[in-house]
């Protein structure tokens, strides 16, 4: 199916105006294959079609729906492996000391999808249960997209899913079957919760985040759009918190309020933060 430029630049425009993301021509290869299942859902023949539904305003849910599809929502647990022991080697043990007293710390996993990196995130504490026993850990995930927000929630994933970044023992132990599919334990649901919630806007509830994970999502977005949301990190950070980003993401020539932990290559802290400030790296 060919797919005229006129209509790749109104798909993106809306992907734009609504998640901030950017439709570069690189990903444009991929329309028809992820709006595919939602044409053949609602009978829609053709991508100018669909197009014209979405100008003329015929269906109002129709772009909510189509902006979903256009999402990348790829993950897997303990994705790239390396970040989450950077968490449970250099941050954890640095955080248990500064929050001994009020023994809580609250993590945002920010553009989360389904819902694989906060599962693997709640696996880290409780298979480390005397460690933190007596701490209250509260972690959200938030994303865009209100349909992977749901499917997160559920806990529930295929056989190919559950598999990727886990191994036999860690599924058996934190997944049981269901006729639905592998399905988190009850225990390790409970540990966690998800909201919908777009990046650009205000931090979610209660803010002041211990850990902020935002991982291969600033790299979707326009330089402009991606300072803003550099700013709602930042913002929503204690002040000796860290930000951790994607493999290919760096907050270097991005922010002014970010800078790099040098005892901790990878993670993030506030700029403004006098405590790390012998420890910066520009």
């Amino acid at each position: 199916m060919e797919i005229s430029d006129s209509s790749s630049r109104i798909l993106a425009g809306l992907l734009e105006a609504r998640t901030g993301q950017q439709l570069t021509m690189n990903r444009r290869w991929r329309l028809e294959t992820a709006l595919s299942s939602l044409m053949r859902e609602r009978g829609i023949v053709s991508i100018d079609e669909l197009i014209t539904i979405l100008v003329m305003g015929k269906e109002p849910n129709l772009s909510a729906k189509v902006v979903e599809a256009l999402l990348n929502n790829e993950t897997y647990f303990f994705r790239d492996r390396t970040p989450f022991d950077l968490l449970a080697r250099s941050a954890l043990p640095r955080l248990m000391e500064r929050r001994a007293s009020s023994r809580r710390l609250k993590i945002w996993s920010a553009g989360c999808s389904t819902g694989q990196e906060v599962y693997s995130l709640a696996m880290m504490f409780a298979e480390d249960p005397l460690k933190w026993a007596g701490w209250t850990i509260d972690i959200i995930g938030t994303d865009v997209s209100e349909t992977v927000v749901d499917r997160a929630r559920t806990g529930t994933y295929s056989q190919f899913e559950v598999q990727r970044g886990l191994g036999i023992a860690q599924m058996v132990k934190w997944f049981e079957e269901t006729p639905a599919g592998w399905r988190a334990v009850e225990a390790l649901r409970k540990s966690v919760r998800f909201q919908t919630h777009n990046l650009l806007e205000l931090p979610p509830h209660p803010g002041e985040f211990d850990v902020v994970l935002c991982r291969n999502v600033l790299l979707y977005l326009n330089q402009q759009t991606r300072e803003k949301a550099f700013d709602r990190l930042a913002s929503a950070m204690a002040s000796d918190g860290w930000l951790m980003l994607g493999a290919g993401e760096t907050v270097i020539g991005q922010t002014r309020k970010l800078v790099s932990d040098k005892d901790s290559r990878g993670l993030y802290v506030l700029a403004t933060n006098d405590e790390h400030a012998d420890r910066r790296v520009a």
